[in-house]
């Protein structure tokens, strides 16, 4: 009965958190949100039992596509703009619905934690398995993603150099 309950809940944050990051018009909130969608649905993934799943969905998607994306929001840098803009979003309005789903999910993740095994494990799959899957039948599809990140992170890059230049040009014929 503890899991049913602990998978709609996590479920739901994880639905309630992807739509609010599909809804934000800061980048940088929107990636709060997705983050937090990705650690609910690890957590779906450990009460289902599959814990391997839900590592892999905290170390790659959680872990270090996440910061891929914060990288390129950085160096999206808008400036002084940005700056005050940013500022006005710290209110408590803005970050308080995240920091309530947080908790939530942390109080789930000690209880699913507390208990001595995850539900029943269909079938254990190692590492091993996971590595010789990705790269074996499937070695074309990583490495066309692996292509696709570098592309977006290329183009955002190009983009953002090209936005930030023509506002350093506005700015200084404003001056002259």
């Amino acid at each position: 009965m503890l899991e049913l309950v602990l998978f709609y809940t996590a479920s739901t944050i994880a639905l309630v958190a992807t739509i609010l990051a599909l809804t934000r018009a800061n980048a940088t909130h929107a990636l709060i949100y997705l983050i937090l969608s990705l650690l609910a649905v690890a957590v779906v993934f450990y009460v289902i039992g599959a814990p391997f799943a839900a590592a892999l969905e905290v170390v790659i998607y959680a872990g270090a596509i996440m910061v891929l994306f914060i990288f390129v929001i950085m160096m999206l840098n808008l400036g002084d703009k940005g700056d005050r803009r940013e500022k006005q979003l710290l209110k408590p309005q803005v970050w308080i619905v995240p920091v309530i789903f947080t908790l939530v999910l942390l109080v789930e993740l000690v209880l699913v934690l507390s208990q001595s095994t995850p539900a029943e494990i269909q079938g254990l799959v190692t590492p091993k398995q996971v590595g010789l899957t990705l790269f074996g039948p499937y070695v074309l599809a990583v490495e066309i993603a692996s292509m696709l990140l570098l592309a977006g992170l290329v183009g955002s890059f190009h983009l953002g150099r090209r936005y930030l230049d023509e506002g350093r040009e506005n700015s200084s014929r404003g001056r002259s």
